[in-house]
């Protein structure tokens, strides 16, 4: 299974395959051109009571996880899309927050690879 993470704001690069945003709200400033996105599943990201109640405090980063990947079990047939597209080719979930470590796409990405 190939799944990176990429900040949305980072160059698209032939290297980075099937490009798919994950966050519910489009990236300011950011040009749909620009960003050159594959598919946009903004049905996954974390629903807005939860995005806001997280707030990207690392302090809240383990109960975050929790929480989403909760409303992830409701998404199944969008998760196994991306599960069984990671097998045959490079996926790379976009994401916009500054955060690196501390983010929806790296929860989801955790995610998908225990379904193994």
């Amino acid at each position: 299974m190939s799944i990176r993470l990429k900040r949305v704001y980072d160059a698209p690069a032939k290297s980075d395959g099937w490009r798919v945003l994950v966050d519910r709200i489009w990236p300011r400033g950011l040009k749909k051109r620009e960003a050159q996105i594959d598919e946009w599943l903004k049905e996954i990201a974390p629903s807005t009571a939860l995005r806001k109640w997280f707030g990207h405090d690392p302090a809240r980063w383990a109960e975050f996880r929790k929480r989403y990947a909760a409303e992830l079990d409701k998404h199944s047939e969008e998760i196994e899309k991306l599960a069984r597209t990671a097998i045959n080719r490079r996926v790379t979930l976009l994401f916009g927050a500054k955060d690196t470590k501390h983010n929806n796409a790296v929860a989801l990405k955790e995610y998908i690879e225990q379904l193994k």
